[in-house]
Order: C-alpha cells, then structure tokens, then sequence
C-alpha cells in the first residue's frame, strides 16, 4: 500500500491517493478546488495507471471536500463518509462562501455510509473504519494495520490536534477519541493527517500537546 499526498487549496488540506501495485485506489477528502489542483491529482492517476474505486471523506469540513464534485464526476464512483456527517456537510456552502471559495461546486451528498470497526474493501486495498469525533461529529480514519498507514483527517497532527471550535466539535471528546482510539494503535503507526507533515502514534504518545490538558 502507498499514499501519494496533495496539499491543496487556500486552506492548505492534504489530499490521499492510496493505492497499491494493481492499480487499485481511492482518493480521500480530495481537496482539489483550482483547475491546475484537479490536473495534477488525475494526472498523477493517470500516469500511474491507477483504477479509482471510491472517493473517501474522513469528515466534511469544506477544505476537504472542495473537489468532492469533481472526483466523483470524474470517476463516476461512490462517494462514502459516516452518516453523521450529513451534519458537517450542510455548512459546506456557507464555509465556502466565508473562506472566499466563489467557485465551489456543492459536494453530492454520500452514497455509502460506514461504521465504526467496519472493514471496507476496494480491489485488494482494505482499510479498518475508526470512528473519531470531537473535531466533528461524525468524522473517522481509515487505517490499515498491514501497512502501518493511518489517514487521520484532522484528529491529530504531528504536535498538534484538530480544532473543536466549529459545529459540532468538543475538546473533552476529541482527547477521548485520541487516547482511547488513535493512541491505542501500535506505535510504528504512521499517520498520514489533514494538514501538515506526516508523523507516528509513536511520537504523538511522547510529545503531543494534547498531554498538557
């Protein structure tokens, strides 16, 4: 399994392709909002002979889900997030507007709704649902523990932590998240977050800020 990771758009979001040696891949929270961002994610799919079966959204804050029109167009393929974020996903329009996003085509809503503990499967690439609130209400990761790859969205950040100021946030259940479920996963866990360089739970468990609350 690899990840190919897009900073995208004003808000500095990373975009995930995964994808393995046949050619099986998904795109998660494409973030891709100008044309030369959209070219370069399916230019990198093409170039790459790369099948996509399915656009993942770990939560839909709007710099994530800014090319969610677009990829699914593109590919014709499903769109899958938690079923709480429906929630998320009507601020999207007025995020778009207040970030200056003029252009925003609103994202369809989700056609496949995961669960908690879920094991989802496109081609031979396999991911292990994690529901993760606290950020939002209904936001997950996707982890796969062959590969020691987790796609954390905004939960946790290399010495940081996804705000909890926005609908649908909570600190007191954003630490529960992070401690029960994101530090709970083996250390050697590399973490592939919404914003920002990539990290380990390893190095998260020894030096994160949240271990000052």
């Amino acid at each position: 399994m690899k990840v190919q990771t897009f900073t995208f758009n004003a808000v500095q979001e990373n975009s995930s392709v995964v994808y393995n040696n046949n050619g099986d891949a998904v795109i998660i929270d494409p973030g891709c909002y100008e044309r030369f961002e959209q070219k370069e994610l399916t230019d990198f799919i093409s170039d790459n002979n790369l099948k996509v079966h399915a656009i993942l959204n770990t939560h839909c804050h709007i710099d994530h889900v800014l090319g969610n029109a677009f990829c699914v167009n593109e590919y014709q393929v499903p769109l899958i997030a938690h079923k709480e974020e429906l929630f998320t996903l009507s601020f999207a329009e007025r995020s778009a507007e207040m970030f200056g996003f003029s252009a925003y085509v609103p994202s369809p809503e989700p056609t496949v709704f995961v669960e908690d503990m879920e094991i989802i499967r496109f081609g031979e690439l396999e991911f292990r649902v994690i529901f993760g609130p606290g950020h939002c209400v209904g936001h997950v990761a996707f982890y796969n523990e062959e590969a020691h790859i987790l796609i954390g969205g905004d939960i946790l950040f290399k010495g940081s932590f996804g705000r909890t100021d926005l609908p649908g946030g909570s600190m007191e259940v954003l630490k529960k998240t992070i401690f029960e479920r994101m530090f709970t996963l083996p250390d050697n866990t590399v973490v592939y977050p919404g914003h920002g360089p990539t990290t380990t739970i390893g190095e998260e468990k020894r030096t994160n800020y949240i271990l000052q609350f």
